[in-house]
């Protein structure tokens, strides 16, 4: 069986070490093993990198190492990714100020990842982005993507 394509935002790998709030870092955690054991395609981007990038230390080397306990692709961001951002913004799904936000998800869109794994629920996890996604794949002819929070995928596995 196909393996699902799933695209981590940097909210997910920041949970990580999210002490304040215990319950998602459990979730995220648990999900982390998932990845170690090769259960899903993990997929992540040069925004994702670059934002871990500028997290303080320790933090950043924290976070750096727990990338190399997986495997996983990166995607850079090309026109074509930006193209589903600006569609993103001009459909006014999200502003300007969530560029970055607009970036994941378009390289997510444009390199056929089966689902977005966010804990952004004030801009990606939510009915708004995820209808509005939804009419950008389907008027420009990309595959459906789903938007979900990590506990989902741990959902699917009971």
């Amino acid at each position: 069986m196909r393996k699902l394509k799933v695209y981590l935002d940097t909210s997910v790998i920041s949970h990580l070490l999210q002490e304040d709030v215990p319950e998602k870092m459990a979730d995220t955690r648990q999900l982390w093993e998932m990845f170690k054991d090769g259960k899903y395609d993990v997929c992540l981007s040069a925004v994702t990198l670059r934002e871990i990038s500028d997290c303080p230390e320790p933090k950043r080397t924290e976070l750096r190492n727990y990338l190399k306990q997986i495997q996983y692709n990166v995607f850079d961001i090309t026109t074509e990714a930006l193209e589903v951002a600006r569609q993103i913004i001009t459909a006014r799904i999200l502003t300007e100020k969530s560029f970055d936000d607009c970036q994941h998800i378009g390289v997510a869109v444009v390199n056929d990842c089966d689902c977005i794994i966010s804990w952004n629920f004030k801009h990606i996890v939510n009915i708004k982005t995820i209808r509005g996604v939804r009419s950008i794949t389907n008027l420009q002819g990309y595959k459906p993507i789903e938007i979900w929070n990590p506990s989902v995928l741990l959902e699917s596995e009971e």
